[in-house]
């Protein structure tokens, strides 16, 4: 079973095992990740057969720093100005490939493209002691929920790994918004922990969504972060034997009869909603109900991402094509 680490304790431990070709799970400002050293390939395939990952889906590349980021990819002008604005933190940038940049071919899935994102503490630390960037896509098996802390990592990865670096529970709760540079254009991959509103701001212009060609990047696979559980979504009343996964102070009806309930927020604050959500699906999963219904939650500001990560948690578990 995996040994768990404080973030104080665990960094000489951490970067043993990376240097040595070995995966760790630690945290981030969204969820936790399993990483490995991006530039080795036994490392890389490592996080592949621990996650039971299709090879076909690729992985984030984590950087400490700008200098380590222009050594890996090419930035146009827009995706410069974003990593100024939102680096380190939950924005990721599809950027083609520096060549030569030594990344293993198994991160990028043979896209001549490559995402990269710089984490915040303990991982930014990380990757500054290792010198190289990390992959590390979220500790979790592939197409489940993914952990938000490091309880939830070591139930589910804790006989297939060594290490849990223990940060507590992530502050953002959902993956990183994902973008990519098409001309002077942006487009919005997957939306995450960063608003596409924020985003807009920044740049002055609105996001392109939808048209993406293929998976393009990580967590656009259709059936994604899924429980156990069939989930059933904007539910306006709760059936015999059912789990409601609540949002603000409006009831679907019946749910005083659900087999457990638990509200992402009271407040209908996305924000608090966003950093409950997997936790939330866990602990209903755990109930052991075959369904989950879910109450509507709006689409602006986070609300995008939490309804992305929705929807492909309730599509059908036996679809393994690239989300469209």
């Amino acid at each position: 079973m995996a040994e768990i680490l404080a973030v104080g304790e665990a960094l000489e431990r951490a970067l043993a095992l990376l240097q040595s070709g070995d995966v760790v799970a630690i945290p981030t400002e969204t969820v936790y990740g399993l990483a490995g050293d991006a530039t080795n390939g036994i490392g890389v395939a490592r996080i592949f057969e621990a996650k039971g990952r299709p090879r076909f889906n690729p992985l984030i590349a984590h950087v400490a720093d700008m200098a380590m980021a222009e050594r890996i990819a090419l930035f146009d002008p827009l995706s410069k100005k974003l990593a100024r604005a939102f680096w380190p933190g939950p924005l990721t940038l599809v950027l083609p490939q520096r060549p030569g940049n030594g990344i293993h071919p198994l991160v990028t899935a043979g896209l001549d493209t490559i995402a990269l994102r710089m984490p915040r503490g303990f991982g930014g630390d990380l990757i500054a002691r290792l010198g190289r960037p990390l992959a590390a896509p979220s500790a979790n098996s592939s197409g489940k929920i993914s952990a938000t802390t490091a309880q939830a990592v070591a139930a589910d990865l804790g006989a297939r790994i060594k290490l849990v670096v223990d940060g507590g529970a992530t502050p953002v709760g959902l993956e990183s918004t994902i973008v990519k540079a098409e001309g002077a254009r942006l487009r919005l991959l997957r939306p995450g922990g960063i608003a596409a509103e924020e985003i807009e701001a920044a740049i002055g212009m609105e996001l392109l969504r939808g048209g993406a060609a293929g998976v393009e990047a990580p967590g656009m696979l259709a059936s994604h972060y899924a429980p156990g559980a069939a989930m059933r979504l904007n539910a306006g009343t709760v059936n015999k034997g059912e789990a409601l996964l609540g949002f603000g102070s409006q009831r679907a009806e019946g749910w005083r009869h659900a087999a457990a309930f638990l509200n992402l927020s009271e407040t209908g604050d996305l924000r608090e909603a966003a950093s409950n959500l997997f936790a939330y699906m866990q602990d209903l999963d755990r109930s052991g109900v075959r369904t989950i219904a879910v109450e509507p939650v709006p689409f602006d500001g986070l609300g995008e991402a939490i309804n992305d990560r929705l929807s492909r948690a309730a599509a059908p578990r036996d679809n393994t094509q690239p989300a469209t």
